[in-house]
């Protein structure tokens, strides 16, 4: 049985008149001479003493400057919000500012030295709001090589936001200690401790504060467990980042921190203010109807015949569908954009059948090119690809598919020439969309030349984005920066077939609030059960665990947009039973609010999964749940993430609440331990009047 836990001086005497004796006229006068030492010595201890207080003063001075609720020191500022709580703390550690050089006006301070060397700070105040306040901070060296570095302390909150991890934690858990590297996206598969591919230069904290850091930063972020604080380093040296051309390489460190009233409200005003946002929604039925991939199951030996018995199973078990999804590997080598004529016989007359039976198809691509495809010799010739620093030879990369160039979509004719691949497959084939995949700046070349110079390299993950847009509707890309506009899928990057929180089922509600903070709200939340690569599957045999697969197919269930890979027939009828309810429950439940909510996103920006936080703003203990999320307001959703368990705590925020089983809890906030949820359930709860 499951409990319920409750939450005016007198006139001197001159003498007589008249003549007076003379040793008496000498006692005045040494009297008089008396007094003016004493007048003399008076004025000497005022002059003391107010020579101490300017001194005190200009000590004070170089101590401490004000303006509005932001404290300035030598060695970094403190912010206060409007009850006069410290709630962020930000420490220099490249230098200290010499004060004595600061001009303090009501709205800017200016600073002009620090103990390295002439430098241009300024914080400036900007108010947008009654209940907002914002610093514009800028720090900029004017010493050619020498970094900027601020350390900024959790200040006994919780963060969150910044990047896709492989390790994924809600709130930010960032173990150890990290030297600043430079902050931008990254392939999480192939190199798990780098960040991500969706990433974007943004925290928010529960204590209401938020900062972004600005594009014109050469950004580089470590961090410190034991000091609790992030590090935030601007240098040219040792990096991708290059400074614009005829520019000197001077390193700049400039942000805007902003401090609201709650964590909800300052966090929608900076979407509002800095965020891009989605044009339109993508097609409906992706997020009525599950995509179904061919990756998991066939991996690169898909072929005609098993792409066709797959679309067959499908119908024959009663499963709905957005559309078929033809991954790797369709083409005989790596770049090139015609079906192999081995294992497609005859690609036209499959696409007829499919189409015959009411499926759309989309095909999987990429940016590189292999050395051993005919369209090698093409983009050497015509300039597509990514140079080496001298920009006269094309750069060789590996990535997890062998080695070959990197087409530069700097380039517009190499974006016009990738277009046009991609636009000959969907007239000839009359293909749905596309999977972008790859895109991560880490596949670029340490060193590297581009048509078009990147001072910042994910740049390069934003052209790369952009070429979805013609296929947006269904399209589905898995990297992010700046691309918050473009109308597609972002999917999670590939997941392990394992329980935790890398890779894994733990990892899928922090990663899916962790973008939907950064602004990505057309969520695919990858393959239920994960892709099953060899030595990262939890399982005895050749597919997921049973019972991973199946907690996975119901956290699914709750999520934007559902896609099936390991199909539910592959285990026993029990299975391809569950996935029939929760993939009808998707349909009729999850999708029409996650529709209403996708049509607010386009004017607002507000997630549509998101934290327990967004309605309990207040809540210190909402601040740390990573294992329940909401749709919307009013759908709040709970799921067994553990193997073993068919029971969970679930924690309500105040409000009241109605159970899937038609219970009602009005009494909160308030945990609810060891509430039971069976193997083949997922426990949620509507928010009533």
């Amino acid at each position: 049985m499951y409990q319920v836990v409750v939450a005016g001086a007198e006139s001197p005497n001159v003498g007589p008149v008249g003549g007076v004796p003379s040793k008496q006229k000498k006692l005045g006068r040494e009297g008089r001479h008396l007094m003016g030492a004493g007048v003399l010595g008076l004025l000497l201890v005022i002059a003391a003493v107010a020579a101490w207080c300017y001194y005190t003063a200009s000590l004070r001075k170089a101590d401490q400057l004000k303006t509005e609720l932001l404290d300035l020191r030598r060695d970094g500022f403190t912010i206060r919000n409007q009850t006069g709580a410290v709630v962020f703390r930000m420490a220099f550690r490249s230098g200290a500012l010499d004060l004595d050089s600061c001009t303090n006006t009501r709205v800017m301070l200016n600073c002009e030295r620090s103990n390295v060397g002439p430098l241009n700070f300024f914080i400036q105040v900007v108010r947008p709001r009654d209940t907002v306040m914002c610093y514009r901070v800028r720090w900029e060296e004017l010493v050619a090589g020498q970094p900027v570095e601020h350390a900024m302390s959790y200040n006994g909150s919780h963060w969150y936001g910044g990047a896709e991890s492989a390790s994924q934690h809600w709130p930010i858990l960032l173990a150890g200690q990290q030297e600043p590297e430079p902050f931008v996206t990254s392939d999480i598969n192939s190199n798990r401790q780098q960040f991500g591919g969706i990433l974007e230069r943004y925290w928010l904290s529960s204590n209401a504060v938020a900062i972004k850091i600005n594009d014109s930063v050469p950004f580089h972020l470590g961090w410190d467990d034991i000091a609790q604080t992030m590090r935030f380093q601007a240098r040219y040296q040792d990096t991708l980042y290059k400074p614009l051309p005829g520019q000197e390489p001077l390193a700049e460190l400039s942000y805007r921190v902003c401090v609201g009233s709650d964590v909800t409200s300052i966090h929608k005003y900076m979407v509002r203010r800095y965020f891009n946002k989605p044009n339109k929604v993508p097609c409906e039925d992706v997020f009525r109807h599950p995509i179904w991939s061919t990756w998991a199951l066939h991996k690169t030996s898909v072929d005609q015949e098993k792409v066709l018995t797959y679309a067959a199973n499908i119908q024959k078990y009663n499963f709905n569908w957005s559309h078929l999804e033809l991954d790797d590997r369709y083409t005989s080598k790596y770049g090139e954009f015609e079906f192999d004529p081995v294992k497609f016989p005859n690609a036209t007359a499959m696409f007829q059948k499919l189409k015959a039976s009411g499926f759309r198809v989309s095909l999987w691509t990429h940016p590189f090119v292999n050395y051993d495809s005919a369209n090698f010799g093409v983009g050497v010739k015509r300039g597509f690809f990514v140079r080496e620093p001298t920009g006269k030879l094309p750069a060789l990369v590996s990535w997890w598919n062998g080695i070959g160039g990197i087409l530069d979509f700097t380039n517009p004719e190499t974006r016009d020439w990738y277009a046009s691949q991609l636009r000959a497959l969907k007239s000839k084939y009359d293909v749905a969309s596309f999977k972008f995949d790859a895109g991560e700046t880490s596949y670029l070349p340490w060193k590297f030349s581009s048509l078009v110079p990147l001072h910042d390299p994910s740049t390069f993950t934003r052209r790369y984005t952009e070429m979805a847009i013609p296929f947006n509707d269904r399209a589905e890309l898995r990297v992010g920066y700046q691309s918050q506009n473009i109308s597609c899928f972002f999917r999670l990057i590939d997941r392990d077939s394992v329980w935790g929180y890398e890779l894994g089922l733990k990892s899928l509600i922090p990663t899916v609030l962790t973008i939907s903070i950064l602004g990505y709200q057309f969520i695919l939340p990858d393959m239920i059960g994960g892709s099953v690569h060899p030595n990262h599957t939890y399982s005895n045999g050749q597919l997921p665990d049973r019972e991973l697969y199946i907690r996975w197919l119901e956290l699914s269930a709750f999520m934007p947009a559902m896609q099936f890979s390991i199909p539910p027939w592959e285990y026993d009828d029990k299975v391809v039973q569950i996935a029939q309810k929760f993939t009808a429950l998707h349909e009729t439940l999850v999708a029409p609010r996650v529709l209403e909510l996708a049509g607010e996103v386009v004017d607002t920006g507000d997630p549509i999964i998101r934290p327990l936080w967004w309605i309990a703003t207040h809540d210190a203990t909402a601040y740390k749940i990573d294992s329940q999320f909401l749709i919307g307001n009013d759908l709040m959703v709970a799921p067994v993430l553990e193997p073993g368990k068919q029971e969970r705590d679930i924690y309500l925020p105040a409000g009241r609440w109605q159970s899937y089983k038609g219970e009602y809890f009005d009494k909160g906030p308030m945990y609810l331990t060891d509430y039971p949820v069976d193997l083949d359930e997922i426990a949620y709860f509507v928010w009533t009047q």
